[in-house]
């Protein structure tokens, strides 16, 4: 088998077994809209975008795409994502995890200030996440969210987005296309 052929191979692997451990950890979940649609459907989306737009395959990205939300919403351990997937993995999955011992508001304003200081890597995973949470707010708004909380949260995601802008630009367009639908749904 040659170098190619092997690294190929290895990475298919990576993201499926990513796949795989992120669908067992979320299963039950739900997203927080009408539909309550599964989680995994999330996390699929974002590992999707992040394949679909990358200039170079990156299956450490996409896996981590996968796993983004174990750590903040599972009780996965950051060392158990590095133990089953790799350094690198890890790494991205702890740039955009939250700290869920912080008040929510806290939360949101760290994610803003600290979006330009992330890798190139977390802030392409940042615009994914937030455009599939803009898709999930036009398909299926939460029953409890006001249209004014609606364009709160849209406000807010533009200003995450603003510190992630560069690394992909695909992303950025999907992105700036994600707000205007949610902008004209709300």
């Amino acid at each position: 088998m040659s170098d190619e052929t092997s690294r190929l191979r290895d990475g298919i692997l990576l993201v499926t077994r990513a796949a795989e451990f992120a669908a067992r950890r979320h299963v039950g979940q739900t997203r927080k809209g009408a539909a309550r649609e599964p989680y995994v459907n999330h996390l699929a989306e974002v590992a999707s975008l992040l394949a679909a737009t990358a200039e170079e395959p990156d299956a450490h990205l996409v896996a981590a795409g996968w796993l983004h939300d174990t750590v903040e919403d599972t009780g996965t351990s950051g060392e158990e994502i590095e133990q089953l997937f790799g350094r690198r993995v890890a790494e991205l999955v702890a740039e955009v995890t939250d700290d869920k011992s912080l008040p929510k508001a806290e939360r949101k304003r760290l994610q803003v200030e600290q979006a330009p200081h992330k890798s190139p890597g977390a802030r392409a995973l940042k615009i994914a996440d937030k455009i599939s949470n803009l898709h999930s707010l036009v398909a299926s708004p939460p029953d409890d969210w006001s249209a004014e909380r609606v364009a709160n949260y849209i406000d807010w995601a533009k200003e995450v987005v603003a510190g992630c802008r560069g690394v992909n630009a695909a992303l950025d367009a999907l992105f700036d296309r994600a707000v205007a639908e949610a902008r004209e749904a709300a």
